[in-house]
């Protein structure tokens, strides 16, 4: 079940009626800024990992 292009056109209109067009950029910013953090703790999460399994050997 895979989100197509009317799906994906749905969410975005509903998003923009909720939040206005001024507040969308924000939002997704916001977003991008907090996928990044995700990204970085997880990749320290499993570097952290691989060093304590090198530490083991």
């Amino acid at each position: 079940m895979g989100l197509g292009f009317g799906s994906f056109l749905l969410i975005a209109l509903v998003a923009l009626l909720i939040f206005g067009p001024k507040k969308l950029p924000e939002l997704g910013k916001a977003a991008g800024h907090t996928l990044k953090e995700f990204k970085d703790a997880t990749k320290g999460l499993a570097d952290d990992d691989d060093d304590n399994k090198r530490n083991e050997k």
